[in-house]
């Protein structure tokens, strides 16, 4: 896929393994929450995963999946409090802070769009200091539906005016990816090393990088060529 700068004006991040290493949610979800809610409950930590993986399996692709009211409630933990815990794996990937310099320099408009629950944006926020580089965060939890589900697109234009023709979103799920696929997004990438913990596998379906520093074109150039896995 040819990505012509001159074409975008509007670029449409994730968050989560988008621009911030999963490696700090992959961890805390399968390993911290399990071995503090096993230490709760006097369980194995092996019965802990079993339980919990097949409950968090319950809520995929709904809001509360990363609804932390709701997992406080649901596990009888402090979920906040726990993340506060672990924030020192809380980090950006190498090289969004240049790619969001250089969208900042070619006037492009850059929201944060993510399924992520307002108490997690805060302490990520807080932690990361990447907020100013965006002209606005757009929750899922403000739109109502999870970047899962094909109405998401479309809602979301209740809250950012943009032209889907000519409009960029970098994510690490494929899943979401197509939801925007089917509503015209137009230019669509994939996120291939979402935590510094995986060997990064290309899509093969949607134009995929590993740094967004393959974003950025050469010095005098407004164009670069990604391709699918």
């Amino acid at each position: 896929m040819i990505i012509d700068w001159n074409a975008i004006d509007t670029v449409l991040l994730d968050m989560d393994g988008t621009i911030l290493d999963r490696h700090f949610d992959d961890h805390f979800w399968l390993e911290h929450v399990p071995r503090r809610w096993a230490g709760l409950n006097g369980t194995t930590l092996e019965f802990a995963r079993k339980h919990l993986y097949a409950l968090f399996r319950s809520q995929e692709n709904t809001l509360n999946w990363t609804d932390l009211d709701y997992w406080s409630d649901r596990l009888k933990l402090d979920i906040p409090l726990l993340k506060k815990e672990i924030e020192h794996l809380i980090a950006v990937h190498p090289f969004v802070v240049e790619f969001l310099l250089f969208l900042k320099q070619h006037r492009k408009a850059v929201w944060l769009v993510t399924n992520a629950h307002s108490k997690t944006l805060d302490l990520k926020l807080k932690t990361t200091r990447i907020g100013p580089y965006f002209d606005g965060i757009i929750s899922a939890h403000q739109v109502g539906l999870p970047k899962e589900d094909n109405r998401f697109w479309g809602a979301l234009r209740k809250f950012i005016d943009y032209d889907q023709s000519r409009t960029m979103l970098g994510e690490d799920s494929e899943t979401n990816l197509t939801t925007a696929d089917s509503f015209g997004i137009r230019y669509l990438v994939y996120i291939s090393r979402y935590s510094s913990k995986i060997q990064p596998q290309a899509s093969l379906r949607f134009a995929s990088i590993e740094y967004f520093s393959s974003l950025i074109p050469a010095s005098g150039e407004m164009t670069v060529d990604i391709c699918r896995g």
